[in-house]
């Protein structure tokens, strides 16, 4: 709790102790979402204990916001597992909104579909996952302050929320697909076997994060919705070799409606 409270205490120096009442975190290529936001800026490498972000697309700081009339955070880059970060280091920044007072979490990322079923620049709402990282961010001594042992998964992804993104995404003339998200470790993308072995597990996309963070959240009891954008198809469903290149390219030309989703869904929050 000592890294807790000296991390919280560098932030609230910096931002006059605002309280976000939402966070964001964005996804390779997703980073444009900030383009037409102002406020106030903290690089990672700046944050006592936060981590860095190493990835291509990740632009590697906090912005604290307004959006649509909501105090927001926005984590521009994610910390990944394939860095070799421990699953305690690419999660904490959960456990930092939710001291700072965050309510509602959005979780967005890039990954490789499964089936043809899903097109390339397609925005999937992740209704529920498959952990396959052979680990898990709660691993370790429990600290009851933040959350139970074992908590329960059935509402990881808020329902209230995938409802509210169905309807947002309906008044914005969205196609918004719906499925499952199954993580790896990475950094190698999947092989063709691999793939038909997720689709048979019932895996619409793959990719490698998000999922950590999503259980973070829900052993702490904030709300989370996620978002997959679907820059590829996987390994074996395309003949095309994938380059990390691509995906960055292509969550660009999807930002531009996932944004727009987003920010509906957050004039719309109740608090």
């Amino acid at each position: 709790m000592e890294k807790i409270k000296e991390t919280l205490d560098y932030i609230n120096s910096k931002t006059n102790n605002l309280k976000p009442d939402v966070a964001i975190i964005l996804g390779s290529g997703l980073g444009c979402f900030c383009d037409d936001l102002d406020g106030i800026k903290i690089k990672y490498s700046e944050i006592p204990y936060f981590g860095e972000s190493s990835v291509v697309g990740h632009k590697g700081e906090l912005l604290f916001c307004e959006i649509e009339g909501k105090n927001a955070v926005i984590m521009q880059g994610r910390f990944h597992f394939y860095e070799g970060n421990s699953l305690a280091v690419a999660t904490y920044p959960i456990k930092i909104f939710k001291k700072l007072g965050v309510k509602t979490l959005f979780i967005t990322n890039a990954a490789g579909a499964t089936h043809k079923g899903l097109e390339v620049g397609d925005i999937m709402l992740i209704c529920d996952h498959i952990n396959f990282m052979g680990t898990n961010p709660l691993i370790g001594k429990n600290d009851d302050s933040l959350g139970e042992r074992f908590p329960d998964m059935s509402n990881c992804y808020t329902k209230s929320l995938q409802e509210l993104a169905k309807n947002c995404a309906q008044e914005l003339n969205i196609d918004l697909k719906e499925g499952v998200y199954l993580a790896t470790t990475g950094p190698s993308y999947e092989t063709a076997a691999e793939v038909r072995a997720f689709r048979l597990l019932g895996a619409d996309v793959v990719g490698m994060s998000s999922v950590p963070e999503a259980i973070v959240s829900n052993y702490l009891k904030m709300d989370t919705v996620a978002f997959s954008s679907v820059t590829n198809h996987a390994t074996g469903v395309s003949d095309k070799k994938l380059a990390h290149s691509e995906v960055v390219e292509i969550g660009k030309t999807t930002s531009l409606k996932l944004s727009a989703l987003i920010k509906s869904m957050i004039k719309k929050l109740d608090f």
